[in-house]
């Protein structure tokens, strides 16, 4: 499948209903990896090699972030939309329901995976949520061994940008199921942090709200600006 390159990072050029079919026949049992880069992790692997082939070696990429498809805008090859990482996931946990496949939830503090499980299995009653564990580990081992014991067929990999790309990559070849990383998905299907109201995401404000909210969010996010005024260099050359 053809991709879209952004600063060195290639994105699949899907809508939402589209990401979601691919990648749940991505769930075949090898481990493969699904990311959602934002402008802030295509901006680091400008200078991070091995983040830069982490994202480009996954098996589905797409854009969580408007700035990423502005910049495909910019730079004249255009993406359908954004395809935010916890829309991505949610829209497969239903289509996983519905055809009895099963979750691990890996991330987040001790008790919130617990505590996101049941409120998943409360929405989606025929989800088979396989097991969790939280993100406060040192050894990869114990971890491991919980998600190939589970059984699970899916594992939302929820510890964080780039911390989750680069620990799927380490372990592909040890966990049998499809690996979604998630960032801090965990506490919102837990219920423990609301998203931005629809008509900030609609109009593609939800960083701006999520600043208003956490101003200390501040320095991450003026990795934007920068990010656009790279791309812009880039497309007059």
């Amino acid at each position: 499948m053809e991709r879209i390159d952004i600063l060195g990072v290639g994105f699949n050029n899907l809508n939402l209903e589209e990401a979601v079919d691919f990648a749940y026949s991505l769930i075949d049992g090898t481990g493969k990896r699904i990311v959602t880069p934002n402008s802030e992790i295509v901006y680091a692997a400008r200078s991070d090699a091995a983040l830069k082939s982490v994202l480009n070696e996954s098996d589905l990429v797409v854009p969580d972030g408007v700035g990423v498809v502005l910049a495909s805008k910019i730079l004249r090859r255009p993406l359908k939309c954004k395809v935010a990482g916890i829309e991505l996931g949610e829209a497969l946990l239903r289509k996983m329901a519905e055809g009895g496949k099963s979750l691990f939830l890996l991330g987040a503090k001790p008790g919130v995976a617990e505590q996101a499980a049941a409120k998943l299995r409360e929405k989606y009653p025929n989800l088979i949520i396989a097991g969790t564990h939280d993100g406060y580990f040192k050894e990869d081992a114990g971890v491991i061994s919980a998600i190939k014991t589970s059984g699970a067929d899916v594992c939302f990999v929820c510890l964080g940008a780039p911390k989750q790309e680069m620990w799927m990559s380490k372990n592909r070849e040890e966990i049998p199921a499809l690996m979604l990383g998630l960032g801090g998905s965990l506490d919102v299907f837990a219920g423990n942090v609301l998203r931005a109201p629809k008509i900030f995401i609609k109009l593609g404000l939800e960083w701006f709200y999520r600043l208003c909210k956490e101003p200390w969010r501040i320095g991450r996010m003026m990795a934007l600006p920068k990010f656009l005024l790279t791309v812009i260099f880039k497309g007059k050359r």
